[in-house]
Order: C-alpha cells, then sequence, then structure tokens
C-alpha cells in the first residue's frame, strides 16, 4: 500500500481542489446546487480516487482508480468550460484552471503507465 501523500499527482490535484473551491465562491447563488456541486465534486474526485487507488492491493488496482481520476479531470475540464461560457470565470481564471486540470491529466498519465510497466 502506498501513502498517497507522497504521489506527486495527487499534491497536485489537492491544490486544484483548492483552487476549484475558491473561483466556484464567486458563482451566483442560484449555482449553488448547479454547477457549482458539479465542478467541486469533479475536481474532488480526482485525488479522492488517487487515494482510494492506494489503499487497494496492487499497481492494477492503483492504475485503475488512477484512470477514474483522469475521467473526473476531463469533466471538471468541460465543468470550466461551461462555467466560462456562461461569464462565471473570466478568461484568465478559466485559462489558469484549464492549465492546472491539464497538468493534472499529463501526471496522471504518466503515472498510469508507470504503473502499468512495472506490473
Amino acid at each position: 500500500m502506498r501513502n498517497f501523500r507522497d504521489i506527486k499527482a495527487w499534491k497536485k490535484a489537492h491544490e486544484l481542489v483548492l483552487s476549484v473551491y475558491e473561483a466556484t465562491r464567486t458563482f451566483p447563488s442560484d449555482e449553488r446546487y448547479g454547477l457549482i456541486t458539479q465542478a467541486r465534486r469533479a475536481a474532488a474526485s480526482i485525488p479522492a480516487n488517487i487515494a482510494e487507488g492506494c489503499g487497494r492491493d496492487g499497481e492494477v488496482e492503483l492504475a485503475r482508480f488512477c484512470e477514474i481520476a483522469a475521467g473526473s479531470a476531463s469533466e471538471l475540464e468541460y465543468h470550466l468550460l461551461l462555467a466560462h461560457d456562461l461569464g462565471f470565470l473570466s478568461q484568465n481564471q478559466h485559462d489558469r484552471l484549464d492549465s492546472e486540470v491539464n497538468e493534472v491529466k499529463r501526471m496522471l498519465n504518466a503515472f498510469i503507465k508507470s504503473l502499468r510497466s512495472a506490473g
């Protein structure tokens, strides 16, 4: 079993969650049960799935949970685009968050490849 806190992709994903929570604080209150919840849920799902995979047995299981995390990252990427297109995020905010999401996705893909080659 690995300690999820030692995984660089988890650390970056956790930082992303904090950024998403901060950015969504300014969304309209009528989005409280809509886009705010969806974006936060997708963001939190990324490091949560990495952590869950670390608690499982072996590299194959960890890789599978990292794939689920990568799917959540893609979902978040869409929610951020929608928030931008609706005018809830400025171009600057969107670009920064989109860059963070894509960095997490790259890190996850590299980690998944390393797990598969080790197994």
